[in-house]
């Protein structure tokens, strides 16, 4: 059924029609990504479906779940149509919404290329083994940049809002990339760093690294990168109005989890099923959000 609460005067100044098609495509994808965004006031929530159907789109081509021949190629189309909003050019109900997002929350244009930067990381030859710098580079354009659309949204003061987005988006990321060692592995990808690679005499190859002994201890070492990350975001969020990064405040809570259970797990067996805590530990974890005590 297509939502009919954009017919409120409060949303963003589009039509209802477009509003519903970019809903439509957050709803589509499945996430829990647009209960979340719920909390927000509705031209708020209208704009952080603009920035997810976008990420959305642009992670679909990069991934091949599209069928291109050339997803680089159509990447870079995405680059003048961003470039296009910013000269007032719109053409269809995606791009009007987030022209609207753009004019209101004053959103940067840098941020979406470095997005679509970031999806182009992941296009052509898999990632294996980036080094250090590489790799925060890829969690800065696919992670922290959203952030930093995000934040203005949010309405999280500056330069607060800046920072938040540079840790927290490093700590999903990180978070991300050790849940998912095995997953990407299959696909021939291993976003581990060739220095901690070389440390723990962990091959370069994805499907070799996987079983290696020392790769429980270089996971920690990310993992203790993610927590320090996560640690410097909640110390960001405690400085500024609590209800300008209550958003915030949910996905990190709901990725601590993830992070927590992973690290009792380990990585010895990377493919052994992940145990997050209970269903209702984590649903009062993410209520214990909603407080500045979080």
């Amino acid at each position: 059924m297509v939502s009919t609460h954009h017919n409120v005067p409060q949303g963003l100044p589009c039509a209802p029609s477009d509003l519903n098609y970019v809903e439509e495509i957050v709803n589509r994808s499945g996430t829990s990504f647009g209960r979340g965004m719920k909390i927000l006031p509705p031209i708020k929530r209208d704009g952080m479906y603009a920035i997810y159907a976008f990420c959305r789109l642009v992670d679909d081509i990069a991934d091949g779940d599209i069928p291109l021949d050339d997803p680089a190629f159509v990447l870079e189309g995405w680059k003048e149509r961003i470039a296009a909003l910013y000269q007032g050019h719109t053409e269809d109900a995606l791009d009007r919404v987030l022209h609207a997002a753009i004019e209101q929350f004053g959103l940067q244009q840098d941020d979406f290329i470095a997005v679509i930067e970031g999806m182009k990381m992941d296009c052509g030859a898999p990632i294996i083994a980036p080094d250090e710098a590489t790799l925060d580079l890829y969690c800065d354009r696919v992670a922290s940049a959203v952030g930093r659309l995000s934040v203005r949204i949010f309405g999280t003061p500056e330069p607060e809002g800046d920072e938040l987005a540079y840790h927290l988006g490093r700590a999903l990321q990180l978070t991300n990339i050790l849940r998912d060692v095995a997953e990407d592995a299959s696909r021939g990808r291993l976003y581990l760093p060739a220095e901690l690679l070389q440390r723990y005499g962990v091959p370069a190859d994805p499907a070799e690294a996987l079983y290696a002994v020392g790769l429980d201890g270089l996971c920690r070492i990310i993992a203790g990168r993610a927590e320090d990350h996560f640690r410097k975001a909640y110390a960001v969020m405690a400085r500024c109005p609590a209800a300008t990064v209550r958003p915030a405040r949910i996905m990190a809570a709901s990725y601590r989890v993830t992070l927590a259970a992973l690290r009792r797990r380990g990585w010895s067996n990377p493919e052994a099923p992940l145990r997050v805590c209970s269903v209702w530990k984590k649903l009062s974890m993410l209520l214990a959000a909603f407080g500045v005590s979080l």
